[in-house]
């Protein structure tokens, strides 16, 4: 996978295919990687890079703070993840794509679909993050992280993440920062000099703004309202991915179309045609 540097973060991406551009926000949560697509939950039966590449050109990245992408420590917001994706567009001299998100990164994909409407084609939806336990759950995780640094300090963190293998979703202790500080040795160094009141302050401000409603996070209902992109949402259907999480997008997004099958169903057969069918237009 090629690197490039968009606004001072390392992000590591790859292009399958050839066709219309469709830009694949993945899904993982805070280890959202290029490779999820291929291994990852539902993902992992869809065949989606080998099947959607024969028609369409796929951009596919590791989020910032994921996989091999670097990061930096600031209050994140569903903003600076579709910034990410639309300076890569820019750099691979794309003006215009479809979007895909999948688990959280429908919220990134609806963000960007939000603030760069002259940039977005059709959206497709797969399975999006939301409901009142998947706000629960990340609230916890965070809450957990900070009182591991409350009574061991950041520099701990490092040791921590640098003894295992495990993200935050696996293990909350080690934070949203950890596949930087597992990949970047300058990184680590830095965040392990932080000051820990600084520090609570900047995770605080991101569990808040990340995850501050108990449906899809991201844009505001008034703001999905004003999205004019054809969109098809297909849904979840456990606690992370509530099933009323995929019906919130198709009752605020006014082109949106629900596809009424159940998980179960979501085989590579009965997908792909229809993903295949709407990105056609």
């Amino acid at each position: 996978m090629p690197t490039v540097d968009l606004d001072g973060i390392a992000t590591h991406y790859e292009v399958v295919g050839d066709g219309p551009a469709l830009l694949m926000f993945a899904p993982g949560g805070f280890n959202a990687t290029a490779d999820n697509w291929r291994r990852h939950g539902v993902y992992r039966g869809l065949n989606l890079v080998p099947r959607l590449s024969t028609e369409f050109r796929l951009v596919l990245f590791d989020r910032r703070e994921s996989g091999r992408s670097g990061g930096r420590v600031q209050s994140l917001s569903w903003h600076d993840y579709a910034v990410q994706g639309k300076a890569l567009l820019d750099h691979l001299g794309l003006p215009r794509a479809h979007l895909m998100g999948g688990c959280v990164g429908c919220s990134v994909a609806v963000e960007f679909a939000v603030r760069y409407p002259e940039a977005t084609d059709r959206l497709v939806l797969y399975s999006p993050a939301g409901g009142v336990r998947y706000r629960m759950l990340q609230h916890a995780r965070f809450a957990e992280h900070e009182v591991f640094v409350r009574g061991a300090g950041p520099r701990a963190v490092v040791d921590l993440v640098r003894a295992g293998r495990a993200g935050f979703s696996e293990d909350a202790r080690v934070g949203p920062w950890a596949p930087v500080i597992r990949s970047d040795p300058a990184f680590a160094a830095a965040y392990a000099a932080l000051d820990p009141q600084w520090y609570l302050l900047v995770l605080r401000g991101t569990a808040r703004t990340l995850f501050d409603r108990d449906t899809v996070p991201g844009p505001e209902p008034e703001e999905l309202m004003r999205v004019a992109a054809p969109a098809l949402v297909v849904p979840g259907e456990d606690t992370s991915h509530a099933p009323s999480a995929a019906r919130y997008l198709q009752e605020c997004l006014p082109a949106a179309r629900h596809w009424d099958m159940r998980v179960a169903g979501q085989t590579e057969e009965a997908t792909i045609p229809v993903l295949l069918d709407f990105l056609r237009g």
